[in-house]
């Protein structure tokens, strides 16, 4: 990798960690909490953007990087070193909270794990997830990748994520980021769990491709064609 692809790399990584390590933490410390879980995941993504922004675009999101990918803002070599960052700094974050979370702390969301709720069958699941993802992706593309934000951008799309996360989280823990889901899942070993995450990835994934589709050419930002010069 070229040392630009490494610091983007590292930047997402870093990220990434943050917003599992924030946000599953407070799911695990504070179970059933949705307010919390919100502001948790909205609040420190926020700071994320504001802070890695300008280095790797904070993505932190493979969702986010799809998106992208789908709708020709970013090339397939970024996109899989941004992958391999996102799925690494989601994992680091869930054994960190492994070994610093209290022992029994908090049931059986042990280390925050994004779990549907009883009675939530599949397609639901994956409908849920892949509108709220829908949502954050599109919320990213116009306010960040288009630059229609401004300063407010990291808020902008910190209040995204914490809205969605009001309305989903009752049902789906509402995740929106498969990083945020499989890190989690995986360190805790819950095979319950597991066998749940196929359904958060079809529904994550495939809402971050939509909106990629629609806002990477159906709702792009075009530069307006400036009138020509009169000739005198």
């Amino acid at each position: 990798m070229s040392p630009q692809e490494t610091r983007e790399g590292i930047a997402e990584a870093i990220g990434t960690f943050m917003l599992v390590l924030v946000g599953a933490g407070t799911v695990a410390m504070s179970p059933g909490n949705v307010v919390a879980a919100a502001l948790a995941h909205g609040l420190i993504l926020a700071a994320i953007v504001a802070t890695y922004g300008h280095i790797s675009g904070a993505h932190v999101n493979p969702a986010v990087t799809l998106g992208l990918l789908v709708g020709g803002k970013v090339g397939p070599r970024k996109a899989v070193i941004y992958w391999i960052a996102q799925i690494a700094g989601g994992l680091l974050a869930a054994l960190v909270l492994r070994i610093a979370l209290p022992s029994g702390q908090a049931g059986v969301n042990t280390l925050g794990q994004t779990v549907p709720a009883s009675g939530v069958a599949p397609g639901q699941l994956v409908l849920i997830e892949a509108i709220i993802t829908f949502f954050l992706v599109s919320t990213i593309y116009q306010a960040a990748a288009y630059g229609k934000g401004g300063p407010a951008t990291p808020v902008v799309i910190g209040f995204t994520l914490a809205a969605c996360i009001l309305l989903a989280g009752p049902l789906t823990g509402g995740s929106a980021n498969l990083a945020r889901t499989l890190g989690p899942a995986l360190v805790a070993k819950d095979t319950q769990n597991l066998g749940d995450v196929l359904q958060y990835a079809i529904g994550i994934l495939g809402g971050g491709a939509l909106a990629g589709l629609l806002h990477g050419d159906l709702f792009a930002v075009r530069e307006e064609a400036k009138p020509a010069a009169k000739k005198r």
